[in-house]
């Protein structure tokens, strides 16, 4: 499903409780985040609907390295010949998809949260399970200022991985959060703002600390890795997800 404009020039794409975005300017395009692996064609699709081509892709930026927003980079890099980047602490998670820190046992999750079986189920159906490693990688450097549509400014928010990185879009007043802050835990199923669970995070208290890098953007409108746009403000995004804490 593609939704027009979340915020100014980017747009959302949402498959299997997964979120990527389309940041536009002129006729160039950036992507961020790759989804899963049958969020190829949809992609494909979406780019058409917005008048463009994948020839005006003009490079990927993943806000981390795990399976879920890394499912068609590979694919990308064969097809476009673009840059695709990442913060350098996530190029081995990169590489290697499956061989990430989490701090809980992840097969408790189901058992305790029932709601998140469809989430779970429908990520891998769309791929979950066969996402190919990547290669090549740029390095993201915090604070730095890609010369790319938005001109997305680099904020280093580790915790959820060693190098999670979200996008600040100043001139759109957009924080682009991945999932350091997100508004659904695949894990539970729960909903609002809160960081993801120890199913999936490498260090929830980095991850909260980080919340404090986030919250300095001053952004009106996050866009989560997972979950529906909050349009609240980060700061009072960060204050609800500080009051959910660790999980």
């Amino acid at each position: 499903m593609l939704t027009t404009e979340v915020a100014d020039r980017v747009f959302r794409l949402e498959h299997a409780y997964v979120n990527c975005y389309v940041v536009v300017d002129g006729e160039d395009v950036l992507l961020v985040d790759a989804g899963l692996p049958a969020t190829w064609p949809l992609m494909g699709w979406a780019l058409r609907e917005l008048g463009r081509r994948p020839e005006d892709v003009v490079g990927l930026v993943l806000t981390h390295a795990h399976f879920d927003h890394t499912g068609f980079a590979a694919r990308l890099q064969e097809r476009l010949d673009v840059p695709v980047w990442a913060h350098e602490d996530d190029h081995y998670i990169a590489a290697h998809p499956y061989r990430y820190a989490h701090e809980n046992m992840r097969g408790q999750y189901p058992f305790r949260h029932p709601s998140a079986l469809r989430i779970l189920g429908a990520m891998a159906r769309a791929g979950a399970l066969r996402v190919r490693g990547v290669h090549g990688l740029r390095a993201l450097v915090p604070g730095e200022v890609l010369a790319a549509p938005g001109a997305p400014v680099v904020v280093f928010s580790p915790g959820h991985t060693a190098g999670h990185c979200a996008l600040h879009l100043p001139d759109r007043d957009v924080l682009i959060s991945g999932d350091a802050l997100v508004t659904l835990d695949p894990y539970t199923g729960v909903e609002g703002p809160q960081i993801i669970a120890g199913a999936a995070t490498a260090d929830s208290a980095q991850a909260l600390a980080s919340l404090d890098a986030l919250a300095a953007t001053g952004a009106t409108t996050v866009l989560p890795g997972h979950g529906e746009p909050w349009l609240g403000g980060v700061v009072q995004a960060v204050t609800e997800a500080r009051a959910v804490g660790a999980h």
